[in-house]
């Protein structure tokens, strides 16, 4: 099953932090590239956790 989240990413000093809104998850990277892949990966273990019936909320 394919999801699809937000992804908001902001430069805050020398980090780029990258949120999901609809889940509440955030991560960080030194560039936008790997805070969005970070951001991807606490997301699965995020679905993982607390499975996919908690997205739709």
């Amino acid at each position: 099953m394919i999801y699809r989240f937000s992804a908001l990413i902001t430069k805050e000093e020398e980090w780029y932090v990258a949120r999901c809104p609809e889940l509440g998850v955030t991560s960080q990277g030194k560039d936008v590239e790997s805070a969005r892949a970070n951001l991807r990966e606490a997301i699965e273990l995020y679905l993982e956790t607390w499975g996919p019936s908690l997205a739709s909320h």
